[in-house]
């Protein structure tokens, strides 16, 4: 099973005396989109003023022009350990034992802006790029990354894609049709009975469900064997529109 997760807008900083290293990423096809961009952020960044145009940063933010510039040069974390908020808190992956860090690390990847999917435990710096910025020098980045990323999850043949990205991730990463998948949305019963989507509780619910799965270790590779894990540890899936499922939690 791989695990897809969206990645956070805010990001721990520092790291490991290790840069990047594109070839060492997951999903090595990647490689030519992810230096193109890269190297895309970095020309922007020699300009401040339009980098923070581009980017959409305040002055508070501005900082984080230079997060960009040295991307290549960066101290590094691994993935899941670069992200915080809401869902990396629930997913709290550091203080996880090294099994279910591992785990992780076989299974999870997390969708980026700037690389595409990388591992739970590949080596990444601190960055900013959202999935709609529009890039100055390089197509749209959906044009960038959907294409590439569907034919290097195809050449990966995961048995079952389990997906919680949002949707503007989703965009730059669409999923091969010769896979089998899933797509989560996390929903809470109204006293009608009816279900409703949920906004903070949808992103603290994932990462609560992924380190369930990362500390179980369960064996699935379909929606049937993933619905028997949720039930037996304690989490309810019930079937949702074509090709998703519903993660339903209590507020």
């Amino acid at each position: 099973m791989l695990v897809l997760l969206p990645p956070s807008e805010t990001k721990r900083l520092g790291g490991e005396s290790v840069p990047l290293d594109i070839g060492r990423l997951a999903f090595p096809a990647l490689r030519e989109p992810r230096e193109a961009v890269v190297e895309a952020l970095i020309t922007l960044s020699a300009d401040e003023d339009a980098a923070a145009r581009v980017l959409k940063l305040s002055v508070k933010r501005r900082h984080e022009i230079a997060d960009n510039a040295a991307l290549r040069t960066a101290p590094t974390l691994a993935a899941v350990d670069r992200y915080t908020g809401v869902l990396y808190d629930a997913l709290d992956a550091g203080s996880l034992d090294e099994a279910a860090r591992s785990w992780l690390g076989a299974h999870v990847a997390i969708q980026s802006a700037p690389l595409g999917p990388v591992g739970a435990l590949d080596l990444i710096p601190a960055y900013r790029l959202a999935a709609g910025t529009s890039l100055p020098g390089v197509t749209s980045l959906r044009r960038i990354w959907a294409e590439a990323v569907r034919d290097a999850i195809a050449a990966s043949a995961p048995a079952f894609v389990l997906d919680l990205r949002s949707e503007a991730y989703v965009a730059l990463g669409p999923l091969p049709s010769t896979v089998a998948s899933a797509f989560v949305r996390v929903v809470t019963p109204t006293p009608g009975g009816a279900a409703r989507a949920l906004n903070h509780f949808n992103k603290h619910a994932k990462g609560a469900f992924v380190r369930a799965l990362a500390l179980d270790r369960p064996e699935i590779a379909d929606v049937d064997e993933l619905r028997a894990w949720a039930t037996s540890s304690g989490w309810t899936i019930v079937d949702g529109r074509d090709g998703e499922i519903a993660l339903v939690v209590q507020r």
